[in-house]
């Protein structure tokens, strides 16, 4: 299994237009061969929002991603972000 997570932190007042993006990023790879799932999530205490998306291999999230990245190709995430966001690749160990 191999993992993409990503970290945002949205400005309050962008905060629903960067859901909506990170939900069109993952409903670009839905249905793809080799996407376990993915989801949108947001921790409760800080208001970072989690984007997760759990692969069968590295090779398939290696040609999902840039489906994903294809639909958010045009957001402002400069606009939307307080900072920016932290990527993490992870594998099973």
């Amino acid at each position: 299994m191999f993992a993409m997570m990503s970290v945002h932190t949205p400005h309050p007042e962008h905060r629903d237009a960067l859901i909506d993006s990170m939900h069109r990023f993952g409903a670009a790879m839905r249905g793809h061969p080799g996407l376990i799932s993915v989801h949108t999530l947001e921790d409760e205490r800080s208001g970072r929002l989690v984007g997760l998306a759990l692969f069968e291999s590295e090779e398939a999230a290696e040609r999902l991603a840039p489906l994903a990245r294809a639909a958010v190709a045009d957001d402002d995430f400069d606009t939307w972000e307080a900072v920016d966001p932290d990527g993490l690749r992870l594998t099973e160990i």
